[in-house]
Parts: C-alpha cells; sequence; structure tokens
C-alpha cells in the first residue's frame, strides 16, 4: 500500500512538470525575441520524456535514475526563486512539482525494489574464526 502511495505521488510530480514546463516557458512567459520557441521546448522537455516509458510501467530502477532529471527543474526554480522577481511565483510553482516528482521517485524505488528484492548493498559475508 505505501509503495502505491509513493509511485502516485511521483507520477502526479512528473506528469505535473510534464504539463506545466512547456505551458511555463511557450504560454505564460514566453522567451524573448530572438530565442526560438522550438529550442526552448526541447531544453526544458526533452528531458522529462526520457523516462517516461519507465515510469509508465512503474519500473523501481526508471523511478530511481529520473528522480536526477527532477534535480535539473528543482536547482532551475531555485535560482529564479532568488534572480528573477518577475517569474519567482512559476518558479515556485516547477520548485513543488519537482520536489513532488523527487520525492515520490526517491521513495517508490526504496519500497518497490525491497518489494522484488533488489539491492544495492552487498550481501554480508559471514564473519571467519
Amino acid at each position: 500500500m505505501q509503495t502505491q502511495h509513493y509511485q502516485t505521488i511521483a507520477r502526479v510530480g512528473y506528469f505535473s512538470l510534464l504539463i506545466y514546463v512547456p505551458l511555463w516557458h511557450l504560454w505564460l512567459s514566453p522567451p524573448p525575441v530572438g530565442i526560438s520557441p522550438v529550442l526552448m521546448l526541447a531544453m526544458w522537455l526533452v528531458p522529462l520524456l526520457f523516462p517516461l516509458r519507465g515510469i509508465l510501467k512503474g519500473n523501481p530502477y526508471t523511478y530511481a535514475w529520473a528522480s536526477f532529471i527532477s534535480l535539473w527543474y528543482f536547482l532551475h526554480s531555485i535560482t529564479l526563486i532568488i534572480a528573477d522577481p518577475n517569474e519567482r511565483w512559476l518558479a515556485v510553482i516547477e520548485l513543488i512539482l519537482a520536489t513532488t516528482f523527487f520525492t515520490g521517485s526517491v521513495y517508490y524505488a526504496k519500497y518497490r525494489g525491497r518489494e522484488l528484492g533488489l539491492s544495492i548493498r552487498k550481501p554480508k559475508e559471514p564473519k571467519k574464526k
């Protein structure tokens, strides 16, 4: 039950980012004149598309490495919160979504991995006498 809860949290964060990022960078605050909207879309949306298949399948390994992708959006939002008062509220939303995605992904990968018997730890060797 706990595993499904974290998967839901991760998916809400992921799919919200997947919708919010293009919405922000193309409509809510479009790029300045001279910067291609297609380039902006590719830069911010493409990294989110890499884990899509594994997230839909519920693969714990995908959730584990996808949490690193969420850090890109986390850092972007923190930078804008500090540096750009005009986009601060947009960055706060991105921060909430990225944090939701990260937290859900890490805990889903942890608990689902345990359910499947996966481990990154070496098994303990018996002590020799």
